[in-house]
């Protein structure tokens, strides 16, 4: 979902995170239209590029998210997204998809912490992600980069695979700031 974004984009150590296009859809279906990394996702695969296409277009239903695409420096090919959303004052919530072909690199979680770091030098003092409790992948990487188990939803979502329940992770700000040195992720974001 392409949006207004206060931060037009930031930087990792690998990653260039800039705001999204709409030719970015031919790079991102690859991840969109993906069974297995869409199972947890809140919407079913996509079944063309249209669909991905409509999906990156911005509706006035999607509020105040604002989402990038991850490439990695010296290439502009969009290898996956993040987003966040502001729901109340200092409050984000947050969202990432990585490209199949792109996993088991430590760019998700490079690309995340740059986006964490973003919104920390917004004003935001909590961060949040909703997490299917059987994405293992995605607890993985939010418990990597410091965020706390605060809650269990039940029957939170009706998607294409059912009624799902939701983790809540959770990380505050002084939590991320202060996090001892071996935790750190490779990432110092800094903003175009």
């Amino acid at each position: 979902m392409i949006g207004a974004n206060t931060t037009v984009g930031f930087d990792s150590a690998r990653l260039r995170m800039r705001t999204q296009r709409m030719d970015d859809a031919e790079a991102l279906h690859a991840a969109y239209q993906d069974e297995d990394l869409m199972r947890y996702w809140s919407s079913a695969p996509h079944a063309t590029l249209g669909e991905t296409r409509a999906y990156l277009t911005p509706h006035a239903d999607d509020g105040d998210w604002r989402g990038w695409s991850i490439t990695l420096k010296g290439d502009d090919r969009a290898i996956g997204t993040v987003a966040a959303v502001t729901r109340r004052s200092g409050v984000a919530e947050i969202g990432y998809l990585l490209v199949r072909a792109y996993w088991g690199h430590g760019y998700a979680r490079e690309a995340v912490a740059a986006l964490i770091d973003t919104l920390v030098a917004e004003g935001h003092r909590r961060i949040y992600g909703d997490v299917d409790p059987d994405n293992a992948a995605s607890i993985h990487l939010m418990e990597s980069l410091g965020f706390q188990r605060e809650g269990l939803l039940r029957g939170e979502w009706e998607t294409h695979i059912g009624v799902r329940d939701s983790l809540i992770f959770g990380l505050l700000r002084d939590e991320w700031v202060n996090r001892p040195p071996a935790r750190a992720p490779g990432s110092s974001a800094t903003r175009r």
